[in-house]
């Protein structure tokens, strides 16, 4: 208790009991007023001087030993003032700022006692057994409520270290959800924009090609497919801004998007373009997945390959789907490092959703798996 509203209170009232008692009792007049005196002069300590202790370690000290001599000098003139040390006793033990200073307190105080009551008593048993009991008692109550106190003050550390642990690891996963969203939205546009945005200069290189040479009708079969490719553009960014899949998914789902793809490809590129196979119902996000390692792959075959002819083949097995991609372009080394975001974008879409990539390539062409869990939508 470390509030000293409550202790003025606490202080008052004894001191207004005591000093009842005293006027009550059939004492000799020097003994009332002895009695009187040495309680008068430990609540003028604790008005004065003890109220500061609890912010104050040296007024704290100068108290305490004010308790201490008054106290056993009101014990003194009679023993009924032992009562003081009921308030006495928690005093020295709270003002003191170390246990060990508050043990040499209470003994202090205990050998006060002790005398007073001699000298009021002349009794060494019942001095002995009174200051005895007082001490031990006090000690004991000390000693656990500060342990209690001790134990608080650690669980109240640790809470704190917690709340702060539970702080920088809020900070963590909003660092590591603004790194997550960063890369997901650099393969998407990687996977939508860009190749599209690729497409469109490879169509305009194209046109341009044309119409020096005076083909006028293959030259504005081109700009078409430019005009149709930046309208799929605007979409696809559109899309993207709003958070939806980039590529919408008609209600012919996957293979029917696969188709359009090809078809599209073919015309821009004029590399043959076949796609097989069908599947049964995927959940969308499965769909999208494939959709986009087949954009990817297509985007590949287009900028690396050399290839005349593609294929993409959609097959279900028990439990996994699978998108193979073929070509029959001159290759390259799977193991070797790229800068780009194709292969290894590829990889982490397909991760996020619990598939994998294979790739193998020699000189006769690349074929790619993208294989995923089988999941129906519900």
């Amino acid at each position: 208790m470390e509030n000293p509203r409550w202790w003025h209170i606490a202080i008052a009232a004894t001191a207004v009991v005591l000093i009842a008692m005293v006027l009550a009792a059939d004492l000799p007049v020097w003994r009332e007023v002895g009695a009187i005196a040495a309680l008068a002069a430990f609540v003028a300590g604790w008005y004065s001087i003890g109220r500061l202790g609890f912010q104050n370690p040296g007024a704290a000290l100068v108290f305490t030993a004010i308790i201490i001599v008054t106290t056993g000098v009101a014990v003194g003139f009679h023993p009924f003032m032992a009562i003081l040390q009921c308030i006495a006793y928690p005093l020295v033990w709270v003002l003191s700022t170390r246990t060990r200073n508050a043990v040499i307190g209470n003994v202090a105080l205990s050998v006060a006692v002790g005398i007073g009551y001699w000298a009021s008593t002349r009794s060494l048993p019942e001095t002995a057994l009174t200051a005895g009991l007082s001490l031990a008692f006090s000690l004991a109550l000390g000693l656990w409520i500060t342990d209690i106190s001790d134990r608080s003050h650690e669980r109240q550390r640790l809470l704190d270290e917690l709340h702060s642990t539970q702080d920088r690891l809020a900070s963590v996963n909003r660092e590591a959800g603004v790194a997550s969203e960063r890369e997901r939205l650099a393969r998407e546009i990687h996977d939508t924009i860009a190749q599209d945005l690729t497409g469109l200069v490879l169509l305009a290189q194209q046109a341009r090609r044309d119409l020096s040479a005076g083909r006028g009708a293959e030259a504005a079969e081109q700009l078409a497919m430019i005009e149709e490719n930046a309208r799929t553009a605007l979409a696809e960014t559109r899309a993207l801004v709003a958070a939806s899949a980039p590529v919408p998914l008609s209600a012919g789902g996957l293979a029917e998007a696969l188709d359009r793809l090809a078809s599209r490809f073919t015309r821009e590129t004029g590399i043959a373009v076949t796609v097989s196979g069908a599947t049964a119902d995927l959940e969308r996000d499965a769909e999208v997945v494939l959709l986009r390692c087949a954009q990817e792959s297509l985007a590949n075959v287009r900028k690396h390959s050399g290839a005349r002819t593609a294929t993409l083949t959609l097959s279900a097995r028990e439990g996994s789907v699978r998108l193979v991609v073929t070509d029959d372009g001159h290759g390259f080394d799977p193991a070797s490092r790229t800068d780009g975001f194709g292969l290894g974008g590829m990889r982490d879409r397909l991760a996020l959703v619990g598939g994998a990539l294979d790739v193998s390539s020699s000189d006769s062409g690349t074929t790619l798996i993208a294989t995923l869990p089988r999941t129906v939508p519900a």
